[in-house]
């Protein structure tokens, strides 16, 4: 039996065929994994969080008593449930047991505000929402509530901390221990099939809000296993996340689910202070961690005053933005480990450096493709291919990329062309040796009078500057050019003139085109709720210096 959404765009049958012959595909869901590693090692330690450590058959029981009250309030093999929680271990048992019982977690961002979630939850039309209070956005659980009476499909709110009236308890929910007055389900076949959703992610909603992407068990288990390899990740990783764990990086690039399935252990932090990570990675001897530029730096320079022992530390995955070969250099310098850089999307297409890689691979490339049934199109303004070393927006199609959008043919008509390849938005150049060299943005392409720049480009120029903490550009409106770079610049002791940037910019060879011509010093850079630069509010503030 199949629970296959008519919403859930498929691929071709053909396609689908050619995965199965060539062994990628296959009828083994990544719940099924993530199972029979629990049972596997039962006594070994699999998740480390605040407020509890659980071993892989501690964590089964959990998952287990969770799918069956689950079950008796209702959700079934099929149902969506949204979930927006931090990383805390009812977070793990709760989207285990959704991903057991068949019933599809949509996963979403804890920095995401009402009109994000408000948008997910009636795309995605769940039997049950699960969020926390007791910090500065209980707002989101008033909201939760309102869309309980509001989304006839919304039955639960699921509530992790101060619950009230008709909300579900989520602590209790996730605790075998904990007195449950509610209805309990025996365990039931799970009848999702291959073609089935496993789980829903969500698009970076850089052009919009995001877009609910569903991601079917044969590709997600697929990207899953090759990831792992590719990672180095066994049974004897102990991997850290303190970024959110609902973020795709983190959460399947193998991440939280590649190690868990490795019988591996899940070491769940908080991204916000260096030394706490520090002190995670010595206690618990962490071997693998997954950041985003802006957290490495952050890393990079604390690692320098740390007296931990970061000894543990063999693999340090790179993602969400292209970091400058100055920052990727400094991390495998400065904190002891290899370096892997990942590119990819919620929607599909992962590459990554490889750990016997070249430095200079590592430092100056994005990776490649993980699978070798993955496909790249490098085109033009006009969609026409370019050749190795020409920048170009990089299309793919692949084993683990989507067909499109869930409930939005219109957004899927746009990213998708009619043949299956998916439109990134990247701008992006591949080497002879098959390695991708991300330079941006195909929309973060500020046009002078006619001259392209690459934001991303000139971003990693200027970083190289001593004076330079973080940098970031943007165009600005301008009468006679159309537009002009204007430089967002993190200074780390002295504050640079602009004078300054622009001849260092000029002595590295840089096109005369491409210097900025503003610059705006600040103490932060604004970020979305990954930790990825936000270009929308740097343009929004550089609008309002304009009208001011």
């Amino acid at each position: 039996m199949s629970l296959i959404d008519a919403d859930v765009p498929t691929i071709d049958r053909q396609r689908a065929q050619d995965y199965l012959r060539a062994g990628l595909w296959s009828e083994e869901r990544i719940a099924d994994s993530l199972r029979a590693a629990r049972l596997r090692r039962p006594d070994h330690c699999a998740v480390v969080s605040r407020t509890a450590r659980l071993s892989h058959g501690e964590l089964d029981a959990a998952v287990t008593v969770t799918g069956q009250r689950l079950r008796g309030l209702g959700v079934r093999a099929g149902d969506r449930v949204v979930v927006q929680l931090p990383n805390r271990t009812e977070f793990l048992v709760l989207v285990l047991a959704l991903l057991d019982i068949g019933a599809p977690p949509v996963l979403v961002l804890p920095g995401f505000g009402d009109y994000e979630l408000g948008h997910v939850v009636r795309a995605a039309q769940p039997v049950a929402l699960a969020v926390t209070s007791g910090t500065k956005r209980t707002d989101l659980v008033e909201s939760a509530r309102r869309m309980r009476e509001e989304v006839p499909s919304l039955a639960h709110v699921l509530c992790l901390g101060d619950t009230r009236g008709e909300d579900v308890d989520l602590a209790a929910l996730c605790d075998p221990a904990a007195p449950w007055d509610g209805p309990l389900a025996g365990p039931a076949a799970n009848p999702a099939t291959m073609d089935d959703a496993a789980v829903f992610l969500l698009s970076g909603g850089t052009t919009g809000p995001p877009k609910v992407i569903p991601r079917g068990n044969a590709g997600y288990a697929y990207m899953i296993r090759a990831a792992r390899e590719i990672a180095d990740v066994s049974q004897d990783t102990v991997l850290l996340a303190v970024m959110p764990a609902a973020h795709g990086f983190v959460m399947n690039c193998p991440g939280v689910l590649g190690t868990l399935a490795a019988g591996g252990t899940v070491v769940l932090g908080d991204p916000t202070d260096p030394r706490q990570a520090f002190e995670l990675i010595e206690r618990e001897r962490v071997t693998h961690c997954t950041l985003v530029p802006t957290v490495a730096m952050q890393w990079a320079i604390s690692a320098a005053e740390t007296t931990a022992d970061l000894s543990s530390l063999r693999v340090i995955q790179v993602g969400g933005a292209r970091p400058a070969p100055e920052l990727a250099s400094r991390i495998r310098t400065v904190l002891g480990a290899t370096l892997q850089q990942c590119y990819g999307m919620s929607e599909g297409l992962l590459c990554y450096t490889r750990l016997d890689d070249d430095e200079t691979v590592i430092v100056e490339t994005q990776g490649r493709p993980a699978s070798s049934m993955d496909e790249i199109l490098l085109v033009d303004e006009d969609g026409d291919p370019v050749p190795d070393g020409t920048p170009g927006e990089l299309l793919t199609r692949g084993p683990y990329t989507v067909a499109g959008y869930y409930r939005d043919p219109g957004a899927t008509a746009k990213a998708f062309t009619p043949d299956g390849f998916y439109r990134t938005g990247d701008l992006a150049t591949r080497r002879p040796d098959g390695n991708v060299v991300v330079n941006g943005r195909v929309r973060d392409i500020i046009n002078r009078g006619g001259d392209k720049i690459p934001a991303e480009d000139l971003e990693v120029m200027v970083v190289r500057h001593p004076a330079v903490r973080a940098c970031a550009a943007v165009g600005v409106p301008h009468e006679l050019f159309g537009e002009v770079v204007c430089l967002y610049v993190v200074p780390e002791d002295q504050e640079p003139t602009l004078l300054e940037l622009r001849k260092f910019l000029r002595d590295l060879g840089l096109a005369p085109y491409k210097l900025p011509e503003l610059l705006e010093v600040v103490f932060a850079l604004p970020t979305t709720a990954i930790g990825k630069i936000d270009k929308k509010a740097l343009r929004a503030d550089i609008a309002r210096r304009a009208e001011a």
